[in-house]
């Protein structure tokens, strides 16, 4: 990738009140922690809080060294003004101040792109994803992309791609496209690899690097000890995958480390992933992301996973 992103990656949805309010100083605390923690990638999106996360970051990294941190921000869904009246439908705390429309043309693309630089109080990021592009396909493509493709040609930014919560289509991007990365979302976890066979494989073959997000599925691996009443792709786990969650879990206690902790250098282990990208709300969970990240996992735990048939044989490992 034309931009050199840090291993772990800050995901600043939660700083913009998904799913609850976060107050502000637990807000910049988080990012500041992922500063000390030595995090220089920052992801966010204009649909995270309607522009408040995009904001929030902006703010903390305001007196940080500009060529020293790399931002990442979406396009696809362009904000414009609401009547204020009640809470945002989609996911998070905030007042309804704003409405998403969605919107993948060339001039959707550089009205989303100019209000986040304004909300991120800096002229430029180092990465432009489209924005679940799922249903939009022909306007992502055949708008989005190229407008993107002029804006990386100008140098206004230095790489682009998508970011999606599936495979299928940013393999799409990968074949028919030049773009850099792939935002991909819950499709290569410790739990699930549905997109190895043939997704991976053409991003190393194309050169195309891949942020890995969503390596704790929503958080059905995001604890030591799985609960039953876990997420998995933001909805209540079926009981099979906490089954199969547990069930790893337990080999990770046999070899003395968490699930939290594999999952994060199980996804680093493939050839493609340049970075895993781990949301967090306060400076609490932002040390724990890091603790976690810097875990070493003894090779035998893979062989153990593999053996007992919770990790295909084909998945290459740390």
């Amino acid at each position: 990738m034309k931009v050199a992103v840090s291993r772990l990656g800050f995901g600043a949805a939660p700083i913009g009140n998904l799913y609850r309010e976060t107050s502000d100083a637990d807000a910049f605390g988080a990012v500041e922690a992922a500063w000390a923690s030595g995090v220089r990638y920052f992801d966010t999106a204009p649909h995270y809080g309607l522009g408040l996360s995009e904001r929030r970051l902006g703010a903390v990294l305001a007196d940080k060294p500009r060529e020293e941190f790399v931002i990442s921000t979406k396009v696809g869904r362009v904000l414009e003004p609401s009547d204020g009246v009640g809470l945002d439908d989609e996911g998070f705390a905030v007042p309804r101040t704003f409405r998403r429309v969605r919107d993948y043309s060339a001039d959707g693309v550089k009205r989303s792109l100019e209000s986040s630089l304004e909300r991120l109080g800096t002229d430029h990021v180092e990465i432009v994803y489209i924005h679940d592009p799922d249903d939009f396909w022909d306007s992502a493509f055949g708008e989005a992309y190229p407008a993107l493709e002029s804006l990386r040609s100008q140098g206004v930014v230095g790489a682009i791609g998508v970011g999606m919560n599936q495979w299928e289509m940013p393999e799409r991007f990968v074949r028919e496209t030049d773009i850099d990365v792939v935002m991909l979302a819950g499709r290569y976890t410790l739990l699930e690899q549905p997109s190895l066979p043939s997704f991976l494989p053409a991003c190393v073959e194309r050169g195309v690097a891949v942020v890995a997000c969503g390596v704790f599925n929503s958080g059905l691996l995001s604890k030591p000890v799985v609960a039953a009443d876990s997420k998995y792709n933001y909805e209540d786990a079926p009981a099979a995958l906490v089954a199969r969650a547990r069930a790893i879990a337990e080999v990770c206690a046999r070899h003395g480390v968490t699930l939290p902790e594999v999952a994060i250098q199980f996804a680093l282990g493939h050839p493609a992933v340049e970075s895993v990208v781990i949301g967090a709300r306060n400076a609490s969970q932002m040390t724990s992301n890091a603790a976690y990240f810097e875990a070493v996992i003894p090779a035998g735990l893979w062989d153990e996973l593999k053996s007992l048939g919770l990790l295909g044989v084909e998945v290459p490992t740390p």
